[in-house]
């Protein structure tokens, strides 16, 4: 079953605001074969952004302790990755309300967080805002009420976004995390179940890649 169209069917003609306004042609990186830093930085210096893909196993790039259970690892995304300079401004794709809010401040974490609730269509979504600057934490408290393509948060810094490059890391869920918090990657056992719970952003963003 293609999910993304069972998606784009429901939400027929609906148009969302740009999380993060990207340009016509961002790069889109490959992390399947390892990440590098120097790359992320070079290529952010020279064209401002990018994009990291959906359900990609990506060995060797989450190193920090939150990542391993034993022998099991999660390194497969199940978030989209928005590279930008920090600052960015960081948009609402459609009305929502702020249910979720804290700093996860762990090397290697998210960072300041934000997850808004949408009801799309009859639909409730869960979208995490991840890597976010600090500052953005103070701007809202949980039950305020976010217009479509309200700046409600910016891109943070590596000094305060977990040590990442500065991007976005944005994922939906279509059930309550009951906190401000979701698994950005999972091992190969938890996979099949997350593709569920978590579907593929492009459904909001539109085909960036």
């Amino acid at each position: 079953m293609d999910r993304k169209k069972e998606y784009r069917d429901l939400f027929g003609e609906m148009e969302f605001h740009p999380v993060v306004k990207l340009p016509e042609h961002a790069r889109v990186f490959d992390f399947s074969s390892g990440y590098d830093a120097r790359e992320i930085r070079n290529e952010i210096r020279h064209a401002g952004y990018g994009i990291g893909r959906y359900n990609e196993r990506r060995p060797n790039m989450y190193t920090a302790p939150q990542y391993r259970d034993g022998r099991k690892r999660r390194f497969i995304h199940v978030g989209i990755d928005l590279w930008t300079p920090p600052g960015e401004a960081v948009y609402a794709a459609c009305e929502g309300t702020v249910a979720y809010l804290a700093d996860n401040d762990q090397p290697g974490n998210y960072g300041p967080t934000i997850i808004v609730r949408h009801r799309v269509r009859g639909m409730v979504l869960y979208a995490l805002h991840g890597h976010l600057a600090r500052e953005s934490l103070g701007r809202h408290v949980p039950g305020d009420i976010l217009p479509q393509g309200h700046p409600f948060a910016a891109v943070g810094t590596v000094g305060e976004n977990g040590n990442w490059e500065p991007h976005l890391h944005y994922q939906l869920s279509l059930q309550d995390p009951g906190k401000p918090d979701m698994p950005g990657v999972v091992s190969e056992d938890e996979l099949e179940n997350a593709l569920k719970i978590y579907p593929d952003p492009r459904i909001i963003l539109g085909d960036i890649y």
